[in-house]
């Protein structure tokens, strides 16, 4: 058995299982426990390998692209480091290096002044100041339109093609979303608790792409 599991096509065969059961409407709990039970890490590889697979055999991009944050919460904690020699990202003005650093500001950004507001008394709170605070979070456009226009086509290039496409999309829906919380909060003077859910669900899909770029 531990021959199987080292097999790099039965690993990427499981991972193929785990996406489509995800897709079939399977819990993550059940997925998940399946996944652990065939092996304890996967590459980042392996799982690009598997989408692009599914991909190929017919399953929409739209639909990767809506299990996302589910593959990352199955996947999270499991997936190993590609460690390399000459790691881009530490390498100060390269672009992987600008996004990891922009990565670490918006997650501090996230985690202080968004935070605060989810946490925070909604009384307490005025519309116009968190309206000012969410254009603060927009820019994070700029951050993605880098990743977008210089990282993806490099990676299309060498035919990594799948993992582009989602992430588009849910950047895409990322950047629609704070535009809708702005547009909400212009009728309004007071921040309503459906507000607070929704900008505390989209922090967390925030959070869930910074684990995917990185």
């Amino acid at each position: 058995m531990s021959e199987q599991i080292n097999n790099r096509e039965y690993r990427q065969e499981v991972i193929k299982q785990v996406i489509s059961e995800l897709h079939q409407g399977k819990t993550v709990d059940e997925v998940k426990q399946k996944f652990e039970e065939a092996f304890s890490n996967v590459s980042v590889t392996e799982i690009t390998e598997a989408e692009q697979a599914l991909i190929a055999e017919g399953l929409p991009i739209s639909e990767v692209q809506r299990l996302c944050d589910v593959h990352a919460a199955v996947f999270k904690g499991s997936i190993e480091e590609i460690h390399q020699t000459a790691d881009k990202s530490l390498i100060p003005g390269h672009p992987a290096n600008v996004l990891k650093r922009e990565n670490q500001f918006i997650e501090h950004f996230i985690d202080t002044e968004i935070n605060e507001i989810v946490s925070g008394n909604t009384n307490n709170l005025t519309s116009t100041s968190v309206k000012h605070t969410l254009n603060k979070l927009y820019q994070i456009d700029k951050h993605y339109l880098i990743k977008e226009n210089l990282l993806f086509p490099y990676m299309e290039k060498y035919g990594i093609t799948a993992p582009p496409k989602v992430m588009w999309g849910v950047d895409d829906e990322i950047r629609d979303e704070i535009k809708d919380l702005i547009t909400y909060l212009s009728d309004k003077t007071e921040v309503t608790q459906d507000f607070i859910y929704r900008l505390d669900k989209l922090s967390i899909k925030i959070k869930e792409m910074i684990f995917k770029e990185e």
